[in-house]
């Protein structure tokens, strides 16, 4: 399968995510206002959204290599900057990161299925992946396949390389197995999980070298055979 890209435009390599960025962040993190950012939308054009543009650009190579049935576009996959404040006692606008949301192709952004994500904010990088917010049918099927293909599941989160990388398997967790599983099950700890994702962190420093394009991209392929048996799950 061909990596769907769409009519993207030509943007500039990735040469590392410019400080003034991270300064930008810090300073609306100061003045979470609609003023103050008017007043600086430029700079966020030039200094966060045109270099996070550029580094999703400088990942379709590598998505077309592990995982070409992921759409990495652009001007699909970075989250936008505006808050959803509606439900929220927070009523600042503006987030204060930069983030992207890589899903199947033909799927929209927020996807409930597994996939990988990044995000860059001041003092950190974050690169991730699996499901985050599954809906009830959702974890009822993967509860099911973890309980059948045990073997599988455990070659992935039990390979070795895996556990170096990412340590184990993040998710909240129920006490107790869910209805229908017995307490004595073999793959009881792991039927108990609400969430199924793994992720690193990293340093600020990091946004700042052309290299964060490969380290990137060694996150998500790792992570891949998990993606890959989640969204198979949701067959």
């Amino acid at each position: 399968m061909k990596p769907r890209f769409g009519d993207l435009e030509p943007y500039p390599p990735f040469n590392g995510f410019p400080r003034k960025g991270i300064e930008f962040f810090k300073r609306l993190k100061r003045n979470n206002s609609r003023t103050w950012f008017e007043k600086h939308k430029d700079e966020y054009e030039a200094f966060v959204r045109m270099p996070m543009q550029s580094l999703v650009a400088s990942l379709q190579p590598h998505f077309a290599q592990f995982a070409p049935e992921f759409e990495v576009n652009p001007r699909k996959a970075i989250f936008r900057i505006y808050r959803d404040i509606r439900f929220s006692k927070d009523k600042t606008p503006y987030k204060t990161h930069t983030a992207a949301h890589f899903v199947l192709s033909g799927k929209p952004k927020g996807f409930l299925g597994s996939g990988y994500y990044m995000h860059i904010e001041p003092g950190e990088v974050f690169a991730g992946a699996g499901i985050y917010m599954p809906d009830g049918d959702q974890l009822k099927k993967i509860r099911s396949r973890v309980a059948r293909a045990e073997n599988e599941f455990l070659s992935i989160i039990e390979d070795r390389k895996f556990r170096r990388l990412f340590g184990k398997l993040e998710g909240d967790k129920l006490k107790r197995v869910p209805q229908g599983y017995d307490e004595s099950h073999p793959m009881a700890q792991w039927i108990k999980f609400k969430q199924f994702f793994v992720g690193v962190s990293w340093e600020e420093s990091r946004a700042y070298r052309k290299q964060l394009v490969g380290d990137l991209s060694n996150v998500f392929e790792m992570a891949t055979p998990l993606v890959r048996f989640l969204n198979e799950s949701l067959k």
